[in-house]
């Protein structure tokens, strides 16, 4: 059993100069493939579910995400990602998640400090961590919506962390979330970062971190989707910012332009072909190609 606390797999990761990756699932097929890439890299994980994957697949799925915590040997934190409200955090914490994230980033600096600490207060008693957010990315993930930037404040995050007692902190450098990240060249602000990583004691993390890998755009592209300009961060740029303080980075769109890159492949050259399990079993290699490759970026691998 080697559930733990998102804190602990954070301190760890700040003090070995690495990422703890946080990959998103959504299915039986995207958690078997996070967490058999997690074990046969031997790295430490965390295994994110939103509100919209409770929604579609229930507890049930977060039950399913548990009991592959328990199972394997590498450290996992069943994780709340982007949690929308007091509520939802706290059903998640009774139900036995090892972390939650409650976003507040829309809101005015004392209504996120003060929704911040209420999570706190709750998680805090049961040994749960709680991850917060100060500034917006820009872009939609499920119900997350910015239509600008709004970039973290240095001296804000310092204020915002003393006052909120919150155990990471997720900033805005100028990722997006989704899968069209950049028009032009990928920015980065790094001097912001640095700043950040100055002014605050608790660990970092990167949200609208996917690569987007043109080899994977253009499989889902060859079957039919229509991703044409899709642009990710750079991995040079991941490696960057866990130079400079991140210790978590979340994937999410690779992982579905992968899964879907696979199903598709698997309906056209395979008409005949009405198992699910056939047509979804190539989605789970593809998927955990793509965690494989992520955990050597975030230099994870071995430290489980």
């Amino acid at each position: 059993m080697v559930l733990v606390a998102g804190k602990k797999l954070l301190q760890k990761a700040q003090k070995g100069g690495y990422a703890v990756g946080a990959f998103n699932i959504s299915n039986l097929e995207t958690a078997k493939a996070v967490v058999s890439a997690a074990v046969e890299a031997n790295a430490p994980i965390f295994l994110p579910l939103t509100s919209g994957a409770l929604k579609y697949g229930g507890f049930e799925l977060a039950g399913l995400a548990l009991a592959f915590a328990r199972k394997v040997h590498v450290p996992v934190a069943v994780h709340l990602d982007h949690g929308p409200s007091f509520e939802v955090a706290r059903e998640c914490i009774s139900f036995g998640f090892s972390s939650v994230m409650i976003d507040g980033s829309a809101l005015p600096f004392g209504g996120n400090v003060s929704l911040t600490k209420k999570v706190v207060a709750i998680a805090h008693k049961k040994g749960v961590s709680v991850e917060a957010e100060l500034g917006q990315l820009k872009g939609r993930e499920e119900a997350v919506f910015s239509a600008k930037h709004i970039y973290t404040e240095p001296s804000a995050a310092a204020r915002f962390v003393k006052l909120t007692g919150a155990d990471s902190l997720a900033v805005a450098i100028g990722t997006s979330h989704g899968a069209y990240k950049f028009k032009g060249t990928p920015m980065l602000d790094f001097k912001r970062l640095s700043e950040i990583a100055d002014a605050v004691n608790v660990p970092l993390v990167l949200h609208g971190a996917s690569s987007v890998p043109k080899a994977i755009v253009a499989a889902a592209n060859r079957y039919g989707a229509r991703l044409s300009g899709a642009r990710g961060v750079p991995e040079s740029h991941i490696r960057n910012a866990i130079r400079l303080g991140i210790c978590k980075v979340n994937v999410d769109t690779d992982l579905r332009i992968a899964f879907t890159a696979a199903v598709r492949k698997a309906l056209a050259e395979n008409r005949s072909v009405f198992d699910p399990r056939e047509l979804l079993s190539p989605a789970i290699e593809a998927v955990k190609d793509v965690v494989m490759r992520r955990i050597k970026v975030l230099g994870s691998e071995g430290k489980a």
